[in-house]
């Protein structure tokens, strides 16, 4: 009975392992491409679309309903209700988000809206920096966005206008305004001591291209080192003038 090479049997299903698990993860990544190719369409074609009002977003029943659309809202700010996000940086400085719920014109229905973005004072950390609420009815221009992103906390936040985080649920039942299940981010020109100079949306298509590439690559890799090694070069080795055996 011939001796089994239990070395051989191991290292070839090694390789064939990682050849298998290289190889789906760069299809895996070329799926991922095509899934951000139809988002990047999404974002570009409802970006060109008209901006919806009061009206349609009144009719929003879920937070993806109109994702990345443009808004023009009109309505006053619940400035009491006000919250500043921390440690969300904007060119390359510390400093928060300012969140409102904008209570829309002829309803009792409320938007959170991200106005935009003021610095911390580092002299005195509890110091809210100073920026404008109007108090009368105003147009807010914006885009419908995911909720806001949460940041990970040690411990739920104290009480106070200065926090880590806002959920929409949770400030619902804090404020007692009736939210509609949306957020703006608010787009106009900066002003009243806000900032908007919000990042391009981008579904950074190009780097799962990358990450397809690099996962082939290896898989690739390795197909070529287990075949140079346990049949070419052995060959080689046992002919290596190419002479035919006679």
């Amino acid at each position: 009975m011939q001796k089994v090479n239990w070395r051989a049997v191991v290292l070839t299903t090694t390789t064939a392992l990682v050849v298998v698990v290289t190889a789906a993860l760069g299809t895996w990544q070329l799926g991922r491409a095509d899934q951000k190719n139809t988002l990047q369409s999404l974002i570009d074609s409802r970006a060109n679309e008209q901006p919806w009002g009061n009206a349609d977003v009144l009719t929003t029943t879920a937070p993806d309903d109109g994702l990345h659309r443009r808004v023009t809202l009109q309505g006053v700010w619940q400035s009491d209700a006000t919250v500043l996000l921390d440690n969300r940086p904007m060119g390359g400085q510390v400093g928060f988000w300012v969140i409102s719920p904008l209570r829309l014109s002829g309803s009792e229905r409320v938007v959170l809206v991200n106005r935009g973005w003021v610095a911390r004072d580092f002299m005195d950390r509890t110091r809210i920096p100073p920026f404008e609420t109007p108090v009368k009815a105003v147009e807010v221009q914006g885009r419908l966005t995911p909720p806001v992103s949460a940041l990970y906390e040690l411990a739920p936040a104290p009480p106070g206008p200065m926090r880590q985080n806002v959920v929409l649920a949770d400030y619902a039942r804090e404020t007692g305004l009736d939210f509609l299940p949306i957020t703006v981010v608010q787009t106009d020109p900066s002003a009243g001591g806000l900032s908007r100079e919000w990042p391009v949306i981008t579904a950074k298509v190009h780097t799962h291209y990358g990450y397809a590439a690099q996962w082939f690559s290896l898989s690739a890799l390795c197909a070529g080192l287990y075949l140079w090694f346990q049949w070419i070069a052995p060959r080689r080795k046992r002919n290596p003038h190419g002479k035919q055996a006679r």
